[in-house]
């Protein structure tokens, strides 16, 4: 089972009017790499950033959305799980995740 589908799929239902349709445009206003830890409840046990967006308004509304979609389904088999994904964030507020992403535009 690959709970990275899961994880984002839980996000974009949290968020519907915020995901960004169709293909990003090429400029993003933040691109960044977020880790996950989820336990056996879903619970968010640690969020740590491999790759931090560098417009920091990205970062911190990236995170707050991240917690305001918790609890996460429960990764049953697993027990708990670690997942990464990658944010793709535009200017207006909208954003992709790469693991769902519609892919980018040229220009």
């Amino acid at each position: 089972m690959d709970y990275r589908k899961d994880g984002a799929r839980h996000i974009y239902g949290s968020n519907s009017h915020r995901i960004y349709k169709g293909k990003m445009p090429p400029l993003l206003q933040g691109v960044g790499v977020m880790r996950l830890d989820i336990d056996e409840l879903g619970n968010i046990r640690r969020l740590d950033w491999l790759r931090p967006p560098s417009h920091a308004g990205s970062r911190v509304e990236i995170e707050r959305t991240v917690r305001a979609a918790a609890p996460f389904p429960a990764p049953v088999r697993m027990g708990s799980v670690s997942y990464t994904d990658t944010w793709l964030w535009h200017e207006s507020g909208q954003f992709q995740l790469d693991t769902l992403t519609e892919g980018q535009r040229d220009r």
